[in-house]
């Protein structure tokens, strides 16, 4: 029988490209987004495209009831896939943005996952893959938000991993680098609602770092790779008899994984406080 899987955030980047190819490798796939036109648009494509909001308990329950009437109860992997960034000093970001960010960073794909463990539990098989980040492995200056909800989602992961290994379900972590996506981007809107950097203490860092960054398109990355990358990992993560626990993805989350298993954190942080 045709394997089925649901991706989230898939109306670009890593989530979309993870649609089209799984579909090309044979796979059902159920492509969520968080707005409805963006659902509409992969329905014209030819994918099936429940509508996801992570910030939304009742997109998530309806989204995911789709998904099961449409396949008959039973559902083969789960990619949580969709996020935001919102960048910013830790001092400078509001508990209101914090919270934001984690209600569709961790507690979007938390409320997801136990909503799918009990039908991977009574079909007794299922792949669940958490795309985390170079930023669940070491932290960034100005990501402090996003790199928050990456820890939090590693840590609830390996978790998981550890509770479930008794069952037919397999819990992975892909944990990319730099990936051609629109992060940025969408990051912008956030930043502005809720990041008052003129009132800031590090106003003048902003004005010489931070905002050039946001709003510059300036190419390409170093070791930028493209959303292909991702998916590729994903296809072995989700095909393999015995998949990884985690999958690096980019050139940066290798060397990040190897100084935090050989230096001191102080000569982590010297190594990463002007990136």
């Amino acid at each position: 029988m045709q394997k089925s899987i649901l991706i989230t955030g898939c109306s670009s980047g890593i989530g979309l490209d993870a649609a089209h190819g799984m579909r090309a490798r044979g796979w059902r796939v159920f492509a969520s987004c968080r707005q409805q036109r963006d659902c509409d648009r992969l329905r014209a494509q030819g994918f099936e495209s429940p509508r996801i909001d992570y910030a939304d308990a009742d997109s998530i329950s309806s989204g995911f009831t789709e998904v099961l009437t449409a396949t008959g109860g039973t559902l083969d992997a789960l990619f949580n896939n969709g996020a935001h960034g919102l960048p910013g000093a830790v001092e400078d970001v509001p508990t209101e943005g914090l919270r934001y960010i984690f209600e569709s960073n961790v507690f979007g794909w938390h409320e997801l996952t136990r909503q799918v463990i009990p039908v991977m539990r009574a079909q007794g098989y299922g792949r669940i893959v958490q795309c985390s980040s170079v930023l669940g492995l070491v932290a960034f200056p100005w990501r402090g938000a996003y790199v928050a909800t990456k820890y939090a989602i590693e840590g609830l992961t390996d978790t998981m991993r550890l509770e479930l290994r008794d069952t037919g379900i397999k819990v992975v972590l892909i944990e990319p680098g730099p990936i051609t996506s629109k992060l940025r981007e969408k990051a912008i809107p956030l930043f502005e609602r809720f990041i008052d950097w003129e009132s800031s203490a590090l106003k003048e860092k902003y004005q010489t770092s931070l905002l050039n960054r946001l709003y510059e398109d300036s190419g390409p990355d170093r070791f930028e790779l493209p959303p292909a990358a991702v998916t590729d990992k994903l296809a072995h993560a989700v095909e393999a008899r015995n998949p990884k626990s985690r999958y690096y993805v980019t050139t940066p989350t290798y060397i990040a994984g190897y100084l935090r298993r050989i230096l001191p954190t102080k000569a982590i942080d010297r190594i990463l406080s002007d990136v």
